[in-house]
């Protein structure tokens, strides 16, 4: 009660479960939020699901005009909908970057506000994503929210893909430390950078096999050579002699990284391509630029979404709780980040050393421990944390909705046959390598800055 009602820290019910940081639980609670919400919205955009619903519900027809919804609730199914429930989202989680802005003490008032009360927060989030299906003039609306979700999920995504560098800077960085003290982590270097390149050989293979033909696909293969060739770059020149000089700590394993997400994007990008036609031997029309198997396996259809879709979900959550980390804050900020001297080689190197400190640690009822971390001040950035979660909203609607291809929009169909999708993850992969590129160039370029090392 304390902890939905109240300003207490929100810990599980369970005395088994390890220590939980006060931190650490208040940003797994607002991401139980956004993945409620998104789930919402993925079925929202399902036809599947909502044939299912309307055959197993009894009286969904007298549910559905109870609530005026409609004869079969289609005002709370589609793009429209999911338009309206991720601004009600979004506009949760802008109110609450307004209204933590510059807190810096998290006994404060504001502070106990964002760290508790989980069922009236609960409360306010489904207000407004209820009271988003109320606004008059709802076309304008739409078509004016439309464009503020575009201009937002692209922010994110930028956001993403820094987060990315970062990443693989900080994992070269953490292992590289290691080495002073113990030379086996020169071969789990030398391991994880091979089988990092192999593996993105091996999806270029497979993509120049099952998404190039002989008598088309000429875009394939354009990209599919540029994008290799920009990752071929990019490897031999985080080893150059003058980007050495001024990060040592630059090397193969971030460029293999790098390459391993953009063939991923790049293969986002080709089965997210309208297939081509050609003219066979005799006459009929025949399919390419798509695996010859896939029109067949109906399994292999539901699996790639699937998959994709578990993908987005974690990237979307991971870039927004880490993006509010310190080290992930400054990278943001394109400010130099120190490996300090007594750091620790981890091969979780994500997760810092267990250390409770002189922290407080409360087990009231002999429930889970908590442990307040944040006594002697916040440990992240309050306002852009849920700023992060503001853009990351608008970036699952785009997504759910397939961008600005939104009339035919189905979940089903979320990973291929849009052109918007296919520049999307396209342009993705280029400001990728460009920001790899510029954090490789930038300490020769501009030397008396100091940025990322």
């Amino acid at each position: 009660v304390a902890c939905c009602c109240g300003s207490a820290a929100c810990s599980l019910c369970c005395s088994c479960c390890p220590k939980i940081k006060q931190s650490t639980g208040t940003r797994f609670m607002y991401a139980l939020y956004f993945l409620l919400v998104t789930v919402i919205c993925v079925i929202m955009m399902s036809p599947t699901v909502a044939e299912g619903m309307k055959e197993h519900i009894p009286f969904y027809k007298d549910l559905c005009e109870h609530v005026q919804a409609g004869v079969n609730c289609e005002k709370l199914v589609g793009y429209s909908a999911v338009y309206k429930v991720c601004f009600g989202m979004a506009c949760f989680f802008f109110i609450f970057a307004l209204f933590t802005i510059k807190v810096q003490d998290s006994m404060s008032c504001r502070a106990r506000v964002h760290n508790g009360f989980w069922f009236v927060k609960f409360v306010v989030l489904l207000v407004c994503c209820s009271g988003a299906f109320f606004i008059p003039d709802q076309d304008t609306f739409l078509n004016v929210w439309r464009y503020v979700g575009a201009t937002g999920g692209f922010l994110f995504l930028v956001i993403q893909l820094i987060l990315l560098v970062e990443f693989a800077h900080k994992w070269n960085k953490n292992w590289s430390s290691g080495t002073k003290h113990n030379k086996l982590w020169y071969a789990a270097l030398a391991l994880v950078t091979l089988v990092l390149f192999s593996v993105a050989v091996g999806a270029l293979i497979l993509m120049s096999i099952f998404h190039t033909h002989a008598e088309g696909c000429t875009l394939n293969k354009i990209f599919l050579g540029v994008n290799s060739g920009l990752c071929l770059f990019v490897s031999m020149l985080a080893i150059t002699p003058c980007v050495q000089k001024r990060l040592p700590n630059s090397g193969l394993l971030q460029s293999g990284v790098i390459s391993v997400y953009v063939m991923y994007l790049t293969y986002s990008a080709l089965a997210s391509k309208p297939a081509e036609q050609i003219k066979g031997p005799n006459g009929n029309n025949i399919t390419i630029c798509v695996p010859s198997f896939s029109s067949d396996l109906q399994d292999e259809n539901k699996l790639v979404p699937a998959l994709g879709t578990i993908i987005l979900f974690g990237c979307v959550l991971y870039s927004c709780l880490t993006s509010t980390t310190r080290s992930s804050t400054a990278a943001l900020r394109v400010c130099k980040t120190n490996v300090p001297d007594n750091e620790v080689a981890r091969c979780c190197f994500c997760c810092g050393p267990e250390d409770d400190g002189d922290y407080e640690v409360h087990n009231k009822h002999g429930g889970q421990a908590v442990i307040y971390d944040e006594k002697e001040g916040t440990v992240y950035n309050y306002a852009f944390f849920h700023f992060v979660f503001f853009l990351g909203s608008l970036y699952v609607m785009m997504t759910v909705t397939n961008w600005f291809h939104f009339d035919d929009a189905k979940i089903e169909k979320l990973f291929h046959g849009s052109w918007s999708t296919y520049w999307i993850k396209m342009a993705s992969c280029w400001v990728c390598l460009f920001l790899y590129t510029w954090t490789l160039i930038a300490p020769i370029v501009c030397p008396k800055r100091e940025f990322i090392n």
